[in-house]
């Protein structure tokens, strides 16, 4: 049993902080949404709105395509090591929440990348900021049930 124990740190310890790290990524991105939120009046003739909109954009799509290339798989696969079957169809169904909110992120990106029309930047920033926050919680309840309920004894609870 302790062998058990010490194999599954070793296999699964290194995802608690790959976790930390896109959860630190997050918070950042959090931080530059907000700072656009205190923008008055977008304007596409003031360069520095313009790198802060861009550099928004950098971090939203870094830390989106974390999710989906390494922490999202992660997740999923130490659910699968676990056999943990009901966690894993909550999993499904947070991804579709998830994929959902990338579609908007990604239209939202190549939208503003290709322009430098800042005149609807903040109605899109708003219905932005609705689609981050179901994927923020998604995004939590995928690592409580795939992730945190492993380590911390819990039984998983459904939603």
């Amino acid at each position: 049993m302790l062998e058990n124990c010490k194999s599954a740190q070793e296999r699964w310890g290194g995802v608690s902080q790959l976790i930390d790290q896109w959860l630190q990524e997050r918070q950042e991105m959090l931080v530059c949404f907000c700072g656009l939120g205190e923008i008055p009046h977008f304007s596409s003739e003031d360069p520095s709105q313009g790198k802060k909109v861009k550099g928004f954009f950098e971090i939203l799509v870094d830390y989106t395509s974390a999710g989906h290339f390494e922490i999202y798989d992660q997740l999923i696969r130490e659910g699968a090591s676990y056999q943990d079957q009901e966690a894993l169809e909550a999993a499904n169904n947070l991804l579709q929440t998830i994929d959902a909110t990338t579609e908007l992120i990604l239209d939202f990106n190549d939208k503003y990348l290709e322009t430098d029309d800042l005149s609807s930047l903040a109605e899109d920033l708003s219905t932005l900021g609705e689609a981050i926050e179901s994927r923020l919680e998604a995004e939590d309840y995928m690592i409580e049930v795939l992730h945190s309920a492993h380590h911390q004894g819990q039984p998983i609870k459904s939603n």
